[in-house]
């Protein structure tokens, strides 16, 4: 690996450190090199906290003048919660930038770049582009589409059931299975599930890891009107999760304030099917700077989902283990295809062993 794509490889790996906690930032991150040594570096934290190329200038202090900047996103060039980053470069002193990406953003996409080599600094972009746009999946798809990414987490036996006749379905999956599923819900932004899960499981859908760093999703359950138990677990942790209620127009009103009291949000739609439009949910997601959305839900909202091209991503687990029964529950409901040539496919697929269980993920191209 050459020096400049292994500074760019480093800026990289520092804003990959902030995955959950950005939203609707995206992530960054910045090195500051002088004479083959990196003498500042930092990443984006959080919204409303200073951006990767200050906190990386900062550290570098007078070693800045005449450095290198190594940036996986082009430096902003506007006003926002912070000043442009653009500014704070040249004050600097930076000679040289290397941007990975330029912003997807079509507003502002180039302006930072250009405001650099206006100021006579020399700009180098698309050193590890695919790797930056990877990295910023979910925020290139809310600035460009407003929506948020979208992810679909499966759990099934090798004959494929996600749960036996009478509605088990614990544990599918085994320990270390389950404990990557935490770790995604660490790194989402929202979680979402239907009705007929909480009512089956009464979960909590939360993040259950060892190390400190970790933070829950904000929790969207599907629930037209207004069915989840008053003494669920997530009802009894709304007021310390943030937890959103999407029910339909014409759900108790009583209901609603009961819901409320507990701490829940609720977010009242119109829909003339009867069922709780996801595609309004997840533009109201986007509306609330939410960025992803990981769907672990049952086979009528997982085939909604898919036949209407609102899947990116799927994470599906396959626990080697045979439950039987034709009323044994499928991952994926609905009238299903006619013709083979119909299927949903995958692309960029890989496969992994988790003691055993396979967890085949690969995307949907929706466009």
């Amino acid at each position: 690996m050459n020096s400049n794509r292994y500074f760019m490889q480093r800026a990289l790996e520092l804003a990959a450190r902030a995955k959950g906690r950005t939203s609707p930032n995206p992530l960054v991150g910045a090195v500051v090199v002088k004479d083959g040594e990196i003498v500042g570096e930092g990443y984006h934290r959080k919204a409303g906290e200073p951006h990767a190329e200050v906190i990386a200038l900062e550290a570098a202090g007078e070693n800045s003048r005449n450095a290198t900047l190594y940036v996986t996103l082009e430096p902003c060039n506007h006003y926002g919660k912070t000043p442009p980053c653009t500014e704070a470069v040249i004050k600097a002193g930076i000679s040289t930038v290397y941007v990975a990406t330029p912003d997807p953003n079509p507003k502002v996409s180039g302006q930072g770049i250009a405001r650099l080599r206006e100021a006579g600094i020399q700009v180098h972009v698309g050193l590890l582009e695919e790797e930056a746009r990877e990295l910023n999946r979910f925020f290139f798809k809310y600035v460009t589409r407003e929506l948020p990414f979208v992810a679909l987490k499966v759990a099934m036996t090798l004959d494929g059931k996600i749960a036996t006749r009478t509605g088990n379905s614990r544990w599918i999956s085994n320990e270390k299975s389950r404990e990557y599923v935490h770790q995604l819900r660490n790194t989402y932004d929202t979680i979402l599930t239907g009705i007929g899960t909480v009512l089956a499981d009464d979960p909590l859908l939360n993040t259950r890891l060892p190390q400190a760093d970790t933070r829950d999703p904000v929790r969207l359950i599907i629930d037209a009107r207004l069915e989840t138990p008053l003494n669920s677990q997530i009802m009894q942790t709304a007021g310390r999760q943030k937890t959103i209620f999407y029910c339909l127009k014409g759900a108790d009103s009583e209901r609603i304030k009961q819901f409320q009291d507990r701490g829940a949000e609720v977010a009242v739609l119109e829909s003339p099917s009867g069922r709780v439009p996801l595609e309004d949910v997840f533009r109201d997601v986007a509306k609330r700077g939410l960025l992803s959305v990981l769907m672990e839900a049952g086979s009528r909202i997982n085939a909604y989902a898919l036949e209407n091209r609102l899947v990116d991503k799927v994470y599906w687990f396959i626990a080697p283990r045979i439950c039987g029964g034709d009323e044994a529950l499928s991952p994926v409901g609905g009238r299903g295809i006619d013709l083979m040539s119909e299927t949903i496919n995958l692309h960029n697929v890989t496969v992994r062993s988790f003691d055993g269980d396979l967890l085949v993920e690969g995307f949907i191209d929706n466009e």
